[in-house]
């Protein structure tokens, strides 16, 4: 295939307003990631930009919250997100921020020329106005009642709890944010981008030019907006934080975030080139780049119909393609910051690589799961069951396995270095093994190629897969005794030479993981360029490699469980604190909050509780949180393990009646079979207390 001159990769900007969580990791980072990481193995020209998006009423509102400035806030976020992606191997060649000096003057330029070439229109209408503090409300700055689900709480452009994308208009009975007072309309000049001018040009270049190269889910979205009819869009606001309008009539103010922030691409790729002495301009405006934007579907219409009407035009090149993806949810709800339901990414790398010893091995596992769920072309979840089973079961016992395996054998086999290969000894399954490691490479390729990250990762497992079932069928170890050292040189050959090129495929994944087995096979980067992927002669016949490390560690249920309880207490304590500021808000009695979905009477009837005794209770080993109890049910003593082990000592609940699902399917947790669950009650201080008859009755009752 024919190569582009250069690349330009741009992950979205995200908000400089707080921690950011792992879907958007996996939305807009980690593909992009692997995408530059391979066209770096390929000696591709390639820039890889983003930063934080810093203007926006995101910012201001959050600095309310907090109680601060709009710049303590960005000066706040900025470094611990540019630093998370760090942690994760996230390796941009610049993060840059869109409060630079520099990013403010190329947006500037860019209002300029559009306006000057009359490619934009002023029009004056009238807006929502907050007499009190003398502002006009932007979207974020009113709330009101959800026209389509009630909510009493919901944005001028979002109802949180329903979803659905509104205006300030929709809002019943809206307030200002800023005073709390219905606010009033007033008439307020801006600038506007006619999209309506450009629908043809967006029915050809995205409907027709790319319907079959782009990925249907961002085609279907583009085609829906288009033939709903384009409008006008405004790029001002009357904000007093953003990029100030670039003329005496624009005084008061700013460039609308939407049309700011993608240009925050152009800035950052002016910085890098300032700080590599390079030259911008063939990275924006030569036909030979490629620019790739990754986003998620949040941003699709910005990406696919509003950015690039800006830059065509502004004289720019415009996107190949925006491999956009759908959204992850976590533990079967919605991701929200706003809702605790979700996991930053700073929580992730503080309770796993920071805790594990700064192993980075742990940064790969998320990367790895992320990557094997990525919500390519629908919806996907993830669970911390689901991450446990991709670390034990895949990179552990597969991936992990056969690497250990082979460098074990060829130190107690081969004396430790790599053994010759005799070709008067090659049979079919050697033959067939080299063949799928060539195979591979043109199949990993050719996926990278067309954006599908999934199916690409898939490929380089099911080669290690390969590699221990070849391992399995020669069974080297039972050669010694028959002196056959000619074959078990022939198949630890061709192991540490699937070895290194799995080092080489894992790379854009797991670049962690690739540079722990470069230590270990004593060679440099070098090795890891894409043209060595799929050659058998890598390592030299004779070289001494190192001993092996364990590339992962196994995950142990009780992190799971941890985990899960942290998401669980997280998400109460939010929504406590919302209750709380509801109640001061409102001077109202507090709802009851975390009610579960209702169900009928039929579900409830599926469960079987049953009053049990407590005869003999003690601590599970290397658990802090679990203790193995012994439960009398009347009809049978049951082993159940339970959480609780944080509340009560073993020796303070022997005799205690306790409420147990008896009817609950058996699980393992730390090579224990639980069967059953102790229902437990916890109140507001987070103190579990059993759930229990006021009377001794006899075990084994029904409770009903």
């Amino acid at each position: 295939m024919n190569s582009p001159k250069r690349y330009l990769i741009t992950s979205a900007l995200p908000y400089a307003n707080g921690l950011k969580h792992i879907g958007h990791l996996a939305g807009a980072y980690i593909p992009a990631d692997i995408y530059v990481r391979y066209l770096r193995a390929q000696k591709r020209d390639v820039v890889f930009v983003c930063g934080s998006d810093e203007h926006g009423t995101a910012i201001p509102i959050q600095a309310m919250k907090e109680g601060t400035t709009a710049q303590a806030i960005i000066d706040k976020y900025h470094p611990i997100i540019e630093q998370n992606f760090k942690d994760l191997g996230i390796s941009f060649d610049i993060y840059h921020r869109t409060s630079s000096p520099l990013h403010h003057e190329t947006a500037q330029e860019f209002f300029t020329l559009l306006n000057d070439k009359s490619d934009l229109e002023i029009k004056e209408t009238e807006q929502y106005f907050d007499e009190a503090t003398n502002t006009f409300l932007a979207d974020r700055f009113i709330k009101g009642t959800c026209p389509n689900c009630g909510h009493d709480n919901a944005y001028g452009d979002q109802c949180e709890k329903c979803g659905k994308s509104l205006s300030p208009d929709e809002l019943i009975n809206p307030v200002s944010t800023l005073s709390g007072n219905a606010p009033i309309k007033k008439a307020t000049k801006h600038w506007y981008l006619p999209l309506n001018k450009h629908e043809n040009f967006l029915r050809e270049w995205i409907l027709k030019e790319h319907k079959d190269d782009w990925r249907s889910t961002v085609v279907g979205q583009c085609k829906s907006w288009i033939d709903g009819g384009l409008q006008p869009r405004a790029v001002t606001r009357d904000l007093d934080w953003g990029v100030e309008l670039p003329m005496p009539s624009g005084k008061g103010k700013v460039l609308y975030v939407w049309f700011d922030a993608p240009i925050g691409y152009i800035s950052a790729t002016k910085q890098w080139a300032l700080d590599n002495d390079k030259d911008w301009k063939p990275y924006w405006n030569d036909k030979d780049t490629k620019l790739v934007h990754f986003i998620g579907k949040d941003n699709i219409v910005f990406h696919c119909i509003i950015f690039p009407v800006m830059l065509k035009l502004h004289g720019n090149i415009l996107p190949a393609n925006v491999p956009a993806n759908e959204f992850m949810n976590l533990e079967g709800d919605k991701m929200s910051t706003s809702r605790g339901w979700s996991i930053e990414m700073d929580d992730y790398i503080n309770d796993w690589i920071k805790k594990d010893n700064g192993s980075e091995s742990l940064a790969d596992v998320l990367r790895y799961y992320l990557t094997q769920i990525a919500p390519e072309t629908k919806d996907s979840e993830f669970t911390w069951k689901g991450f446990q089973d991709a670390n034990n079961s895949e990179l552990v016992s597969i991936f992990g396995n056969f690497v250990n395996r082979t460098f074990v054998l060829m130190h107690k086999l081969c004396g430790g270095k790599v053994p010759p290969f005799h070709n008067d000894l090659i049979d079919d399954s050697d033959k067939e093994l080299i063949q799928s490691i060539h195979n591979a490479r043109i199949k990993i390729e050719n996926l990278l190629e067309e954006y599908k990250f999934r199916d690409a990762l898939f490929e380089v497992i099911d080669l290690a897969r390969k590699g221990n079932q070849y391992l399995q069928k020669k069974e080297p170890w039972k050669k010694v005794a028959t002196g056959e050292q000619q074959l078990i040189d022939n198949c630890l050959h061709i192991c540490l030479q699937l070895t290194a090129n799995l080092t080489i495929l894992i790379n854009p994944f797991l670049p962690f993981t690739a540079k722990k087995l470069l230590k270990m096979m004593k060679v440099t980067d070098k090795i890891l360029d894409w043209e060595n992927a799929g050659k058998i002669k890598l390592l030299s016949v004779g070289y001494s490699l190192r001993a092996p490390e364990l590339l992962f560690r196994k995950i142990e249920d009780d992190e799971i469980l941890w985990q899960l309880e942290k998401l669980r207490q997280k998400s109460i304590a939010n929504s406590q604190q919302k209750t709380e500021k509801k109640m001061e808000e409102t001077n109202k009695k507090p709802e009851i909050s975390n009610l579960k979905p209702e169900i009928v009477f039929d579900d409830f009837a599926k469960l079987d509780l049953r009053i049990g005794t407590i005869v003999a209770a003690e601590k599970v080993e290397k658990a802090d949180k679990l203790l193995k109890l012994s439960v009398d049910l009347g009809f049978e003593t049951r082993t159940i393990v339970s959480g609780i082990a944080l509340h009560f000592k073993p020796e303070d609940i022997v005799g205690k009646q306790v409420t147990v699902v008896v009817n609950l399917a058996p699980r393992k947790m730390r090579g224990i079979e639980s069967n059953g669950m102790i229902l437990m009650a916890e109140d507001k201080s987070g103190k579990l207390h059993f759930v229990n008859p006021d009377n001794k009755i006899d075990a084994g009752s029904s409770v009903s």
